[in-house]
């Protein structure tokens, strides 16, 4: 499985804006959805942004506007530009993959199974 590292997260006020990355080593990432995830304290894991093989993209709607999600396939990275930050927006980020073989598609959020460390991201009001 490609292996996923996480960095980017930090402590800021709200308004302001963090960039996340994540580095995919082991596979090459052409073959895999890529998302962005969250977990708040005391909440459930929820998804933030996916990308699939195809291009495509969907946003939470939660973070839609401000958030924007794009990849590398040459430096085998995955970002997530987030903007304009809430205090609700605090939680340990999460970059997930999952592997679509040579078939180009969205992914479902219930079929990423590789996973990063994560990263916090804190932001106050």
């Amino acid at each position: 499985q490609v292996q996923l590292v996480e960095s980017g997260g930090g402590s800021v006020q709200a308004g302001r804006s963090l960039r996340l990355s994540c580095a995919a080593s082991g596979y090459s990432i052409d073959n895999y959805c890529l998302g962005w995830f969250r977990q708040a304290a005391g909440k459930q894991r929820e998804w933030v942004s996916l990308r699939g093989t195809d291009g495509s993209r969907r946003y939470a709607d939660s973070v839609k506007g401000r958030f924007t999600i794009s990849q590398d396939n040459a430096k085998n990275t995955l970002t997530l530009q987030m903007n304009s930050l809430k205090p609700e927006d605090s939680a340990m980020y999460y970059c997930a993959a999952a592997h679509t073989g040579r078939v180009f598609r969205a992914c479902s959020e219930d079929e990423y199974n590789s996973w990063g460390q994560g990263t916090q991201v804190t932001v106050s009001s």
